[in-house]
């Protein structure tokens, strides 16, 4: 059998977590940073959990991670 490839632009954005979770960061801190308030700028550093609906197309683009 062959093996899968690993969507190199999904490897780059998504990793699993310890439970199979797949973690994400959020949109938004590139530019135009004046505009968005500190407590909005403190959320966007943290990561975040994709949703439930999209978690298996998720993981089949990064089946070895």
């Amino acid at each position: 059998m062959p093996k899968i490839k690993t969507n190199k632009g999904a490897a780059k954005r998504f990793k699993l977590t310890g439970t199979g979770k797949v973690k994400r960061m959020h949109a938004g801190m590139r530019h135009i940073l004046t505009s968005k308030s500190k407590a909005a700028k403190r959320t966007l550093r943290k990561s975040g959990l994709i949703s439930k609906t999209h978690e298996d197309s998720i993981k089949r683009l990064i089946p070895y991670s």
